[in-house]
């Protein structure tokens, strides 16, 4: 008989020790998810900066934005409020 896991599942982002969100990633794919976010914030600022300006850039960064928290969420700790190593 196989017996369940009892440890929890990796997150890719931990809670923030301080305040509500999440810190650094501590995996490989976390790292990933991180690298590809910044690449394509500056594959977007020298391409649509000069060609469609300001308004399109902040709407394509919104969008990247999202889909980060998005990742964040669903692949790091639950998000809420820490007061520090002792709320843990």
């Amino acid at each position: 008989m196989i017996e369940p896991s009892t440890t929890p599942p990796p997150y890719w982002f931990p809670a923030k020790t301080y305040g509500w969100g999440w810190g650094l990633p501590v995996t490989w794919q976390g790292w990933v998810v991180m690298a590809v976010f910044v690449a394509l914030m500056l594959v977007g600022a020298v391409v649509l900066l000069p060609s469609y300006g300001h308004p399109v850039f902040l709407a394509y960064s919104l969008v990247l934005c999202a889909v980060l928290v998005g990742v964040c969420w669903f692949k790091g700790e639950p998000p809420r409020w820490h007061w520090g190593d002792s709320d843990r």
